[in-house]
């Protein structure tokens, strides 16, 4: 029994994660970033068959396998969105995102095995490449569950709450997680998980008046309810129009530190690392005298 609830945890693993583009609809939309529309419209965006029609056309096209990869992992294609992924993570093996974006699409595939074989050696090729990816992190420490060091897995996950800005997606079920595995092991961890929750980013950097973590506050459970009550593939689309529309509102007010930071976040969690890159840049560009907050907001959300 034991062994069946921990591969319950992992496949909730991959959905605590997983939240995190209802929370980008949540937050653009509910939380009126449009000055009053309520997001419900939104233009259709790129559809798979226009990815699949980019790759074809140039199958060296990393970020376009990347969004692949991330469109069939939504559609619950999810050998198709593995396949996707490495195409992307050998075009570019440096990018840790990539192996451990496959690392989860080849969890969600797996009939049998809880954590096979390949998305482990994915996943430790990301944290060699980025050690504070949290999604790699997330997962090495649900290996150590699985071989039964439920003391080291829960360390682990505590490592990550730590670093994990308050608001992110995946927070309350990673916390939920702990909480649960340590309940079931008989560990004590209430002051632990107080201490980890203490360290987190945005209380180091509110000294410096960070706003990445309340630039997309953390929706509440009636408003991830209705998010995520729309099929995954409209979400993306609804979150897609929304940060387009983000952007056109940055372009015309580039001196809006806020909406950079919230287009930085939303760009990470839609996971386009490269298009957050980007508007660092562009933000950096047109507030110079800013560089460094926005540098340490970006540092905040992973964007490298």
């Amino acid at each position: 029994m034991g062994e069946k609830m921990t591969g319950n945890r992992v496949r909730g693993g991959v959905l605590l994660l997983g939240l995190a583009l209802a929370s980008v609809v949540v937050a653009l939309g509910y939380r009126s970033l449009d000055d009053g529309e309520s997001g419900a419209e939104s233009e259709a965006t790129t559809p798979i068959a226009a990815l699949e029609a980019r790759v074809a056309d140039d199958p060296r096209d990393a970020a376009a396998w990347q969004e692949l990869g991330f469109a069939r992992f939504d559609e619950g294609d999810f050998g198709a969105a593995a396949e996707a992924y490495r195409r992307a993570s050998e075009l570019e093996p440096e990018r840790a995102v990539l192996w451990s974006a496959l690392g989860e699409a080849l969890v969600m595939d797996s009939p049998r095995e809880p954590l096979p074989a390949p998305a482990l050696a994915a996943f430790r090729r990301a944290v060699e490449l980025d050690p504070a990816d949290p999604r790699a992190r997330y997962f090495l420490a649900v290996k150590r569950d699985l071989d039964g060091d439920h003391a080291g897995a829960v360390t682990d996950w505590l490592a990550l709450l730590a670093d994990t800005p308050p608001g992110a997606p995946w927070e309350t079920d990673l916390a939920r997680t702990i909480e649960q595995v340590a309940a079931i092991n008989k560990l004590d961890v209430s002051e632990r998980l107080r201490k980890a929750q203490d360290a987190r980013p945005e209380a180091r950097g509110a000294a410096r008046g960070m706003v990445a973590t309340a630039a997309i506050p953390g929706p509440d459970a009636a408003q991830i309810a209705a998010a995520t009550s729309i099929p995954p593939g409209e979400q993306r689309q609804m979150a897609e129009g929304m940060v387009a529309r983000l952007e056109g509102k940055l372009d015309a007010d580039p001196s809006n530190l806020d909406g950079w930071v919230m287009l930085m976040r939303s760009r990470m969690t839609l996971g386009q690392p490269d298009r957050a890159r980007k508007a660092l840049a562009d933000a950096v560009a047109a507030n110079p005298s800013s560089a460094a907050r926005l540098r340490a907001e970006a540092e905040i959300l992973g964007v490298r």
